[in-house]
């Protein structure tokens, strides 16, 4: 299951604070709209065909309910407008819009709530079906009219273009939310990938080095002083620092987020690297002419897409000489998957994001003249690696909502805690891969005759 299909099936979920069960629901200054049947009893029909029979407790603003009672949990719909989101965009690009806009919450634990609702196999694709019943009960409650503006958190749809200025306002979108955000989401080791846990003790911070490592070492990196390293997708420049700092490699970072590049190289030159690392503000398409002994993309491939993939890995090979080395770090889904445009992760965090399926992936990289060497999967890793980001979005909400605003973080939110649970179920994967090119002369190919170094 991908990331979209996730929050299909997770709903939606809540703030950082608590709300109290007695307090009321319904925001301040909403008109209660005169019905003589409750808000309860005309949507029954809907959630009913999207859920079937309602394994948490849906409290609407009229006081009215569905579902269990004396949980620990409720769905809360605290306005009339996230029924009227839904009528005019069924499925979850209504349900996260009013998420998003606070017109819909949880009472409880988060993960609890979505694996709740997760076994009932609620059926968001059943929404143009079910959507008469819930324009007649939304007729009834008199809240019938124009489609409500989307939040301005909300990304056009680009239809997965990928074109270079595209992807430059994507990547903005996704990365330019502000650094100080991501410091308190990804915590000191400032890495926006899948960390890598050794044992249960492993902090958050140690869990990225580990995996920076790993990846050192896959490329080589150890084996010599002063390899030439491109880091592709550098984000806050936290490869190429463990890089240079750990194995005296002269790196190139390049990213295509102004935010990232500013931060990137602030840390660089607070780290004393600044000899060792250069970050470029830079689209990997405009690299040429140049040699590099290994290259690391980690987290950058789901930007890509499948129409670009042969064009990703044929830049990439041209960049490498013999013996080179390329590890491609990245989100896979089997089949593929394409987001969506009319789903929440498309809209809100990854417009124009696709995932591929780890067997395309090895394909390509061998067709563009790879010889595909080591594929490594870190899924138990992610879940527990978005977890901590949660926990750390949780702990310093207040914060957080100064900064971007609580819409943009109920954002993050709703998608790392879906996500996570994606990963749970196996829906995701995650996937490293490691292809060489081979010495055209003698055939060689400068690779280790086991992993044993690597770990």
């Amino acid at each position: 299951m991908n990331v979209q299909d996730q929050i299909q099936t997770s709903g939606m979920t809540r703030s950082g604070a608590e709300v109290p069960r007695n307090q009321s629901r319904r925001p301040a200054g909403e008109v209660r709209r005169a019905s003589k049947t409750s808000a309860a009893e005309l949507m029954a029909p809907v959630f009913e065909g999207l859920v079937g029979s309602v394994p948490v407790r849906v409290e609407f603003w009229d006081g009215s309910a569905l579902g269990p009672t004396g949980g620990d949990t409720a769905l809360l719909v605290k306005s009339p407008n996230a029924l009227r989101r839904m009528v005019w965009a069924p499925g979850e690009l209504g349900l996260g819009r009013a998420f998003v806009s606070g017109e819909i919450d949880v009472v409880g634990d988060l993960f609890d709530v979505i694996k709740a609702l997760r076994p009932s196999g609620v059926k968001l694709h059943n929404a143009k079906r079910v959507a008469p019943a819930a324009v007649a009960a939304v007729h009834r409650l008199g809240l019938l009219g124009r489609p409500l503006p989307p939040p301005p958190e909300e990304a056009p749809n680009r239809r997965h273009q990928h074109l270079k200025h595209h992807d430059a306002a994507s990547i903005s979108h996704h990365y330019d939310v502000g650094n100080d955000f991501y410091r308190l989401v990804l915590g000191e080791a400032m890495t926006y990938s899948c960390a890598r846990f050794v044992d249960a003790s492993t902090t958050l911070e140690e869990a990225q080095a580990a995996k920076h490592e790993l990846i050192c070492r896959k490329l080589g990196l150890h084996e010599r002083s002063g390899m030439r390293l491109l880091d592709v997708g550098c984000g806050w420049g936290s490869m190429a620092m463990h890089a240079a700092r750990e194995h005296g490699a002269q790196v190139v970072g390049v990213t295509i987020s102004d935010e990232q590049a500013k931060e990137a190289r602030r840390r660089v030159d607070a780290a004393g690297l600044g000899e060792l690392v250069e970050i470029r503000l830079q689209d990997y398409r405009d690299l040429s002419g140049e040699r590099f002994d290994a290259i690391s993309s980690i987290g950058m491939f789901e930007h890509v897409g499948k129409n670009r993939m042969a064009e990703y890995f044929n830049v990439l090979r041209s960049l490498l000489g013999p013996h080179g080395r390329l590890l491609n770090h990245a989100i896979s889904s089997v089949g593929g998957s394409r987001l969506s445009p009319d789903s929440f992760a498309y809209r809100y965090v990854f417009p124009d994001g696709e995932l591929m399926d780890i067997g395309e992936t090895a394909i390509a990289m061998q067709a563009a003249g790879f010889e595909v060497r080591d594929v490594e999967s870190l899924l138990e890793h992610y879940d527990t690696t978005l977890r901590h980001w949660v926990a750390n979005l949780r702990e310093h909400w207040d914060e957080a909502v100064a900064l971007v605003g609580e819409p943009r973080a109920r954002v993050w939110l709703l998608y790392m805690t879906a996500s996570a649970v994606g990963f749970e179920d196996a829906g995701l994967n995650i996937h490293q891969t490691l292809g060489i090119v081979r010495n055209g002369e003698d055939g060689s190919s400068g690779m280790p005759r086991t992993r044993r170094e690597w770990n």
